[in-house]
């Protein structure tokens, strides 16, 4: 579908417009930041009780970005690159959180952690999950293994997916078309009788993308494109057993075929196979003044490579989370849990596997006139290592209620994944886990019930015994790494017209494996970011947003001539309109952003080739 025809598809969509956005987007954007509840810190607080730095992207916020992908919208959160999140869709997405390396942030599907062993990170993939089968999204910054273990180092992202609906049974659904030949269609099915409701859903996704290499100087002959073609099925039940007693069973298939290069400038068919198959169970027996929870989830996860150098990595990790919540009176509650994971390398021939076994436990002082405080530690045995520890201490002053200050002194780790025990490149199992010391503080300002707010935080990490890999000799604990950096968040909102945008700074040093040694800079994390979303509810049935984000300069290493390069300052633009139809169960949107061949620009710059445009209808029918 060439662009032409997609502006004349929008601009025709755009014209017949004419009825309100859904009530629900406008219940979520008058809901007060401060009345917001946060299950990620398992004590499910409103954010006016915790001293932890929060941000909920809402259903609202979600309704109005499907013209993008999950790591397009974690990367307009501050402090937060998602490398290749503007570039092709296929191509591998890491989450740099607060100057932290890829795999130092926890992601959570409803509260349960998810991981993949197979890979060196342990990172879970955010392509897994498309937009629309997603509810809303907490965002925790700061060290967070006190609750959620291993690899919150620099933060959590817990995903809620979408459940059941009201009585009866409602049909649900997203196609939309875009440049690049893409095409994208969801179709979904909730309800629910009494005591029991579900959601499934089914989304397939292709595109032919943009070549993933850059044509050398002098070679007139094109590159093939590098796309993918996905699959995904999501299905949540909820059982109802009694007035005390819920169970909530979860199933969830992932398929996707991408196609990438093989060098910077090397054009090649290779192609890799990603499968994943989690299952599991959430269950909840409430009484009066507490509740006990017991998450379950099997995930296994197998990558397919196809190129000059093929190979297979699959894994698999079984995750059980018991924890029982306690009220103490009016101002007090207690958390005390135990966690158990077992992972496994499957693909590799001698199947190594590791368990971690984890009891914690945390108070929350909530509401003591103008003080808030919560303390938690957790005990950490693993097969290999042995023991670990680890503590967060996170105070909190409303002054008045319009200004709160907040500070958090918190350790976080990260276990050696199974290839750095086992594999067969470099494996050390004598290696310990790496260790952070956290540090955080800042204030947050908010006036007229919301309509203006401002955070300010600060904030350094200390991590020892970073794992490298140091050739000959393969993997080992290295002394230290040093990060600091700042996050200011202003938003506003002027009747129809709201405004958010941050600033984000970040400095600090860590290992690089072009010198070999420590350097005082972090690859593909600029000091510098900026972002600034504005939109507008332009009639009761039409809103228009758009967004603008700065990424500054930085460093990454050219591994053809090993050398440190410097690459240039970039901008992204994007746009967004959406209509309702129907009385208002079917809506228009339109999408227009900027793509970038971000893999390769690593080494030769980033260059804009365009925008990327996607329109479509959202559908909701009883």
């Amino acid at each position: 579908m060439n662009k032409k025809r997609i502006l004349i598809v929008a601009g025709l969509g755009l014209a017949q417009l004419t009825i309100s956005q859904l009530a629900n987007a406008q219940n979520q954007d008058s809901l007060q930041l401060k009345d917001v509840v946060i299950t990620a810190t398992k004590n499910d607080q409103k954010q006016s009780q915790t001293g932890k730095v929060a941000t909920i992207i809402s259903r609202a916020t979600l309704e109005r970005s499907n013209g993008k992908s999950l790591p397009e919208l974690i990367s307009e959160q501050a402090g937060i690159i998602v490398a290749g999140s503007s570039s092709n869709p296929g191509l591998n997405k890491s989450v740099f959180f607060r100057g932290a390396g890829s795999a130092y942030a926890v992601v959570l599907i409803d509260g349960i952690v998810q991981n993949d062993p197979s890979g060196n990170g342990g990172a879970f993939d955010l392509r897994l999950l498309s937009i629309d089968q997603i509810d809303h999204i907490e965002i925790l910054r700061g060290g967070q293994s006190t609750i959620y273990g291993s690899d919150a180092v620099a933060g959590v992202i817990n995903i809620i997916t979408k459940k059941g609906g009201p009585k009866g049974n409602t049909i649900y659904g997203v196609a939309s078309a875009g440049s690049y030949e893409t095409y994208k269609g969801t179709i979904g099915l909730n309800g629910g009788v009494e005591g029991f409701s579900y959601n499934i859903n089914y989304t397939h996704a292709k595109t032919d993308g943009i070549s993933e290499a850059a044509n050398p100087v002098g070679n007139n002959t094109a590159f093939d494109k590098d796309g993918f073609k996905t699959d995904a099925l999501n299905a949540n039940f909820g059982i109802k057993l009694d007035n005390h007693f819920s169970i909530n069973p979860f199933v969830r298939y992932y398929y996707g075929n991408y196609s990438f290069d093989g060098g910077a400038f090397a054009d090649a068919n290779n192609y890799s196979i990603l499968k994943n198959f989690a299952a599991g169970t959430n269950a909840k027996y409430e009484f009066a003044t507490g509740k006990v929870t017991l998450n379950y989830s099997f995930e296994s996860t197998r990558n397919d490579a196809h190129s000059q150098y093929p190979s297979i990595n699959e894994g698999r990790v079984s995750i059980l989370d018991l924890f029982y919540n306690q009220k103490l009176g009016n101002k007090l509650d207690l958390l005390v849990g135990i966690d158990n994971r077992v992972m496994k390398l499957s693909s590799a021939s001698n199947k190594p596997q590791t368990d971690i076994f984890a009891a914690y436990g945390s108070l929350f002082l909530h509401d003591l006139s103008i003080f808030n405080l919560e303390v938690g530690g957790r005990y950490n045995k693993h097969e290999q290592y042995g023991e670990n520890y680890t503590y967060a201490i996170t105070p909190s002053i409303n002054i008045i209620k319009e200004i709160k200050l907040f500070g958090t002194v918190s350790t976080a780790f990260k276990i050696p994944t199974l290839n750095m025990l086992f594999g067969q490149y470099g494996a050390n199992l004598a290696l310990r886990p790496e260790k952070s010391q956290n540090y955080e503080a800042g204030v947050n300002f908010s006036f007229a019930d919301d309509k203006f707010s401002l955070r300010l935080a600060g904030y350094k990490r200390d991590l020892t015994d970073a794992i490298i890999y140091a050739y000959p000799n393969g993997y080992i604990n290295q002394v230290s790494q040093k990060t600091k950096g700042f996050e200011v968040e202003p938003a506003a909102k002027f009747g129809k017209f709201s405004l958010n945008g941050y600033y984000a700074y970040v400095e600090g040093n860590e290992f690089n494996f072009v010198d070999n040694a420590i350097a005082d800079y972090l690859f593909r994390r600029p000091k510098h970011t900026f972002g600034l979303t504005a939109g507008v509810q332009a009639t009761n049935d039409l809103f228009i947003s758009a967004n603008l984000r700065y990424f500054g300069t930085r460093t990454d290493g050219n591994f053809t001539t090993y050398t440190v390069d410097n690459l240039p300052a970039y901008k992204l633009l994007s746009a967004y309109a959406e209509y309702a139809l129907a009385k208002k169960r079917v809506k228009l949107f339109f999408d227009a952003k900027n793509i970038l061949n971000e893999k390769y620009n690593e080494i030769i710059g980033y260059n804009s080739l365009g925008f990327n445009f996607n329109t479509g209808v959202i559908f909701n029918v009883r």
